[in-house]
């Protein structure tokens, strides 16, 4: 049976908390790395993921970033690629280096924005040996453009992210917005979404709903789809014409320089965070993805 054991380990900036989720059996197991959403703490739906890659056979980590959640860190609840991923190179070190892992056959899921982040790390990680990416974001200039009003709205956002930034030097002070929010316009997904607002899904204690303003500039600018030709381990998609922007995951599937595949299938983006049958069927797709490359 599964079982669920509480870890830390240590991150480039503080220590780092998450919940390790390892497969019956003695033999060390292969291992995976979970991350989700932007934002998000490991409760959202990396320890969903990692609980059903555990049922197949896997030892999996969820964790939560630095500044995010049970993660030591400030300023908290800051969106920073360039951090997340550094997390991730750490959280792939602990996974090498325990005991119940066979260290030498490591992969990564990210799921929605993780999939950028686990991207940038397996572009340059030789530990990890295979990738998979669920409802994957991944966007560059263009897709920011298409995505946050043009290039007058990102440049809006960056030019508010620089006061932001310029804020918090001066006084320590963070300036959030919503996350989610139907009734305010700054918020980052300014929409109604249940996944995030319903306490019974993804509206839980643990989970702020915040936003900071100063992270605006490093997401924009983060370019994802000029990964894809650095990659040379296996990797699967999956993803749904009905969910985030199809288009970037195509683009980055094509330029993909590793063996790769592409599994589509139905739902909108969150359904894939906490819906079935798209998580079971996820699951069931990346645990396969696993077994094959390892």
């Amino acid at each position: 049976m599964t079982s669920l054991h509480k870890v830390s380990f240590p991150g480039a900036d503080a220590a780092l908390t998450g919940n390790l989720f390892l497969p019956d059996g003695d033999a060390p197991a292969p291992g995976i790395v979970v991350a989700g959403t932007w934002t998000s703490v490991k409760e959202l739906m990396a320890d969903r993921y990692a609980e059903r890659l555990a049922d197949r056979g896997y030892a999996a980590l969820s964790f939560d970033f630095t500044g995010f959640g049970e993660s030591g860190g400030e300023p908290r609840d800051v969106e920073s690629p360039e951090l997340k991923i550094r997390d991730i190179r750490d959280a792939v070190t602990f996974l090498a280096e325990h005991p119940s892992v066979d260290g030498a056959r490591l992969g990564a899921l990210g799921v929605c924005a993780a999939a950028m982040y686990m991207s940038a790390n397996a572009a340059d990680d030789p530990r990890v040996r295979a990738l998979a990416l669920v409802a994957p974001w991944l966007h560059d200039a263009r897709l920011c453009a298409e995505n946050y009003g043009g290039d007058e709205g990102v440049a809006a956002k960056i030019a508010d992210a620089e006061k932001a930034h310029a804020r918090y030097r001066e006084t320590g002070e963070v300036e959030y917005v919503p996350m989610v929010s139907g009734s305010d316009p700054r918020a980052a997904l300014p929409m109604d979404v249940d996944f995030y607002l319903n306490p019974a899904r993804g509206g839980i204690p643990a989970w702020p709903n915040r936003f900071a303003v100063m992270a605006w500039q490093e997401w924009l600018t983060f370019d994802s789809i000029a990964l894809a030709p650095r990659i040379t381990v296996p990797t699967v998609l999956v993803h749904s014409e009905d969910a985030a922007i199809p288009d970037g995951a195509r683009r980055f599937h094509d330029a993909l320089a590793g063996p790769r595949d592409f599994v589509w299938t139905d739902g909108d983006q969150f359904d894939f965070y906490d819906q079935e049958p798209q998580v079971t069927f996820a699951a069931d797709t990346v645990a396969a993805h696993f077994a094959a490359a390892f």
